[in-house]
């Protein structure tokens, strides 16, 4: 029995020695590894073979550039799953992820790519406006986070190999105020956009910078009007009120009673403390101030104030010609807390002869739960000030018109060319808000160009463009129009062709009129050089009366275009007006649509 158990346990150590011996064995035998060869194709962005492309694998060696037919072989590559990257300079780079289900059975993969141009770049300076613009090292420009660079000792940053598109490009630097800024494919020229900046440490006004304000939208006109109610129809009415295609800051709303400015106060916001130097919420825009309009008058009531609790508000003004550019406030605060409209008038004599900054804003007066709203009807300017639902005052240039020299003299040059009537979004009397900020940017005429309705509203949401329109009267007259807008422009070689898109509705004529007001009131009405309408003619005092049912969205070449010659005012600084007017008794509204206005 001894014997037995010692040949059983003999032979048992024996085979777990063995089994010990092949897992050793095992162990030390290297890991068998299958290597393949990937190849392709490499074309442009016009499907032509791109040469000289870098093809590389991630985290190896193996690398190899592209034939002149575009084509490339990577040899010796391990089948796993792991990445190509292609390159060249002034192209986009493409990285491809490759696994192993990608090479067949000869060990081979295909990966064929498109490499996009992208010789395009971004460049500009970036100054220091607390320091006499001088050149800012060290600023940190990007567009997303592979995408940055750092301006050198002259300011100059450059971000290279970029597709023509649209981006969205950040300045920031320690102690500085942060700034974005768009970049559209427009902007590029010749695949160059340029963005030239300035920064500095401090805010003059709250969440805006200097180089904000430096491009600040431009207030060309002297009567902005905000609201929904038909105070004093149609000069106040929902469909002539602009204010809410102003630029704001902080809490803002469209109202029935005006374009209100609020204090903000979230949850979050509560905890902000009271300020009394800089607003809480505010409009703001540049101002060419003249001895014409250095008077800035509001039309203002109150929300959620009353004369124990009034809301408080003001007026300040930036000048960025000044060595040391500060904010200041014209005369002092303001209190109100009333329902009842209120007309406050503020002096800007010291800026005649600037363009300035002026800013309209409400004051946060106590921490935590603080709830004010200063409702805007009117912003005006003149050399007096105004009081009620009065139009402008002044020497009108012809009687009726409500256009007076000083608006003439003291509106701003425009110095964009071409401008639409179409509105992205539409609306009415109680959804217009989107459609009225759907405006901005875009250079719609009801924003560039300023509405004077004198007898009738328009249609601003028409689907063919804005619209304008006589009443169903018996009221002709050929001197006066229902309405009209009016816009300054430099005319000049290059400037001096208008054409005009349009056209009408029905059986009935539309009457209108071109005129061009000199500064020095000197007022002539033009005739078009050419038409492409159904039927146009002369009529009485330079009207032109048309039929022209043709154009819409779909259709921009079915439109009318009529062509004005306006090289006689070369040189001239002029105010061009279009206006409709009843030519015919009892004819219904006739209309006119603003589809486009174009100046070469």
């Amino acid at each position: 029995m001894k014997r037995i158990n010692f040949l059983r346990l003999f032979v048992f150590v024996s085979l777990l020695g063995t089994v010990l011996m092949l897992a050793n064995s095992c162990k030390d035998d290297p890991v068998l590894e299958e290597f393949g060869k990937i190849t392709g194709l490499v074309t442009d962005d016009f499907d032509s073979p791109l040469a000289d492309v870098t093809v590389s694998i991630d985290g190896t060696e193996v690398s190899v550039t592209t034939g002149t037919d575009g084509t490339y072989v990577l040899n010796d590559v391990q089948i796993k799953t792991q990445t190509v990257t292609f390159t060249k300079e002034g192209f986009q780079t493409v990285s491809v992820t490759v696994s192993e289900r990608m090479f067949n059975e000869d060990k081979q993969a295909e990966v064929n790519v498109t490499l996009i141009n992208a010789n395009a770049h971004i460049t500009g300076r970036v100054t220091d406006a607390e320091s006499g613009d001088a050149p800012l090292q060290g600023v940190l420009v990007k567009i997303n986070e592979s995408q940055s660079v750092e301006t050198g000792e002259d300011g100059v940053y450059v971000l290279e190999y970029l597709t023509i598109d649209d981006y969205t490009v950040t300045f920031s630097k320690e102690n500085y105020t942060t700034i974005t800024k768009s970049v559209t494919r427009n902007d590029f020229v010749d695949g160059v956009a340029t963005v030239d900046v300035q920064m500095s440490t401090r805010q003059l006004l709250r969440g805006l910078s200097i180089d904000d304000l430096n491009h600040a939208p431009k207030w060309y006109y002297n009567e902005y009007r905000g609201g929904r109610n038909s105070a004093e129809y149609p000069h106040w009415d929902w469909a002539c009120d602009y204010m809410a295609t102003m630029t704001f800051w902080g809490a803002w709303e469209e109202q029935n009673e005006g374009t209100t400015l609020q204090i903000r106060n979230n949850n979050e916001d509560r905890d902000n403390p009271a300020d009394l130097e800089m607003f809480d919420s505010y409009v703001y825009g540049k101002k060419k101030i003249t001895d014409d309009n250095k008077i800035l008058s509001l039309r203002v009531r109150t929300h959620n104030a009353d004369e124990d609790a009034p809301a408080y508000f003001g007026v300040q003004v930036v000048d960025l010609t000044e060595a040391e550019i500060n904010a200041v406030k014209i005369d002092q605060n303001k209190t109100l807390g009333s329902p009842d409209y209120t007309d406050f008038d503020f002096d800007l004599s010291a800026y005649v002869g600037k363009e300035i900054i002026i800013a309209v804003g409400i004051y946060r007066a106590e921490t935590g739960d603080y709830w004010k709203q200063l409702v805007l009807r009117a912003i005006r300017f003149a050399d007096q000030k105004v009081e009620g639902w009065n139009w402008l005052p002044g020497n009108e240039v012809i009687d009726g018109w409500k256009l007076t020299e000083e608006m003439v003299r003291s509106t701003m040059v425009n110095t964009n060319t071409t401008f639409t009537g179409v509105s992205p979004v539409g609306g009415n009397r109680d959804s217009y808000f989107d459609g009225y900020r759907s405006w901005v940017g875009i250079n719609h005429v009801a924003v560039e160009w300023s509405f004077v309705p004198l007898r009738k509203d328009p249609e601003v949401f028409a689907s063919q463009g804005f619209l304008i329109k006589t009443r169903n009267t018996a009221d002709v007259d050929y001197e006066i129009p229902e309405a009209y807008f009016y816009a300054k422009f430099a005319i000049a070689a290059g400037t001096n062709e208008m054409t005009f898109k349009t056209r009408n509705f029905g059986e009935n004529y539309t009457y209108f009129k071109i005129t061009v007001v000199k500064e020095d009131g000197s007022v002539t009405h033009v005739l078009p050089k050419s038409n492409t309408a159904d039927e146009a003619a002369e009529s009485e005092n330079s009207c032109l009366k048309f039929k022209h049912g043709d154009g819409g969205i779909d259709n921009p070449e079915g439109y009318a275009d009529f062509v004005y010659d306006l090289s006689q005012f070369n040189g001239n600084d002029v105010v061009i007006a279009i206006g409709v007017y009843n030519g015919e008794a009892n004819t219904g509204e006739n209309k006119l649509v603003f589809y486009n206005i174009d100046f070469k």
